[in-house]
């Protein structure tokens, strides 16, 4: 008689129609899932009888089962759930983590040269945006350290992420087909961060969207929010008090874009009529917000980098990066009225 095989955490969420992280979250009982979903994992699983097995995997290997995930900001929304999407694929095939903080030069520097060169009983690592040299690259790889990056784009390794430039190009179309003539930039660097591209990426798909509508790019309507909420407020605030305010602003993450709904607020400015706004992740509360953003797949990142760090480990390395879909979510902080203004 044929055993059949069994039911792996992938299957239940094909078949729930989620993420694999939301299936690990949801039969842990962890927050962030909504009760529907919650319930619906729970009765796809019930009904595939899937039993999670973490621990099998290790009866037969003698793998240290344990992976680093370095991560710059770990309480941000963004890296937690990326680290959610590692931790669903990891504890699925029996590996452990190990998560480090390296956000800024001092910490990579200690990161790279004392943390991953002492630490034996490690099968690899997922860097999720840690802007290494392509000296500190090949320096690991030839020690036999096994790299998969998440986002930040590491010459000489596997990185997943989305195409940020065509993602931030797309999110000021949007703007400028509805007739914003004055589009604003919410920019700038993380707290702490000094080399990270990403930020850069999607400044540059601003310009050349605007440029390629017939506008001059504005300094002046180019501001360092922090990607944060008050540091998005603060900005949204000055550019409102100038002599020439914009009528929209283009925010680089969601925290931003939150902030400028508070600064159009307190300015006594009706969103999206006076101001409007779009930010970028699709945060959890953006929908609540009624935020139009761009949506990027946050979870399923930290699932195929774990799955990409795996397979290398098992001897079947992947071939090139994986861009992932990105799609801009229209809702009510963008647009009241179509009216191209592209010239």
């Amino acid at each position: 008689m044929t055993i059949p095989a069994p039911v792996t955490i992938r299957q239940v969420a094909a078949e729930a129609g989620v993420s694999v992280a939301t299936v690990s979250r949801a039969l842990r009982h962890l927050p962030s899932v909504a009760p529907a979903t919650r319930q619906r994992v729970l009765e796809v699983a019930e009904r595939l009888r899937y039993v999670p097995d973490p621990y099998a995997a290790r009866l037969a290997s003698t793998r240290a089962h344990t992976i680093i995930v370095a991560v710059p900001l770990p309480g941000q929304w963004y890296y937690a759930q990326v680290v959610s999407g590692v931790e669903a694929v990891a504890s699925e095939a029996g590996f452990d983590l190990q998560l480090h903080v390296v956000g800024d030069d001092l910490q990579r520097n200690h990161f790279v040269g004392d943390v991953l060169p002492r630490q034996r009983r490690i099968d690899g690592a997922v860097l999720v945006d840690i802007p290494l040299d392509k000296t500190d690259v090949a320096t690991l790889l030839q020690r036999g350290t096994t790299l998969v990056g998440v986002g930040q784009h590491l010459e000489g390794i596997v990185t997943i992420g989305i195409d940020n430039r065509r993602a931030a190009y797309e999110a000021t179309m949007h703007l400028v087909s509805c007739g914003r003539d004055r589009i604003g930039l919410l920019g700038g660097m993380p707290e702490g961060r000094t080399r990270l591209s990403i930020p850069g990426e999607r400044e540059q798909g601003y310009r050349e969207a605007l440029t390629e509508a017939g506008f001059e790019v504005d300094e002046a309507i180019i501001a360092d929010g922090n990607f944060s909420v008050s540091g998005g407020f603060d900005a949204t605030a000055g550019l409102l008090a100038s002599e020439s305010p914009p009528d929209a602003v283009f925010a680089l993450s969601d925290e931003m874009a939150v902030g400028a709904l508070q600064a159009a607020r307190q300015a006594g400015l009706s969103v999206p009529d006076d101001l409007a706004v779009v930010g970028f992740d699709d945060h959890e509360f953006a929908e609540a917000l009624e935020l139009t953003t761009v949506r990027q797949p946050v979870a399923e990142q930290g699932e195929l980098a774990a799955q990409a760090l795996l397979d290398a480990v098992e001897g079947n390395p992947w071939s090139g990066d994986r861009v992932l879909p990105h799609r801009l979510v229209v809702r009510g902080t963008g647009c009241t009225y179509p009216g191209s203004r592209l010239r």
